[in-house]
């Protein structure tokens, strides 16, 4: 499947989605909008940190057979957003619903 055709299909996705949401909610657009919104901003900062984390915990220094633990700081340096390890769960929680 080239990207384009993965493109497409995930813009039909969303809008069957987007219809779905519209017929089945006593919602206005402007009253579900942001909860929508805060999903797709949290798909990307966690997409952001999977992409980053493996980098950044190969870099980390070691003393006497210990690595420090990754910190906010490591993150901010790539542009991303450092997600606590409890937070983690977003991808189990999105297959769980598709």
């Amino acid at each position: 499947m080239s990207q384009l055709e993965h493109i497409e299909a995930i813009e039909k996705r969303l809008w069957n989605a987007a219809d779905t949401l519209r017929a089945n909610s006593n919602y206005a657009s402007n009253e579900y909008f942001l909860p929508v919104m805060g999903l797709i901003f949290l798909r990307h900062a966690y997409s952001r940190f999977l992409a980053v984390r493996e980098g950044l915990e190969a870099a980390l220094p070691t003393r006497g057979g210990k690595t420090r633990p990754l910190s906010k700081e490591d993150f901010s340096g790539k542009s991303a957003i450092y997600l606590k390890p409890e937070a983690v769960v977003f991808n189990a929680a999105i297959k769980r619903n598709f």
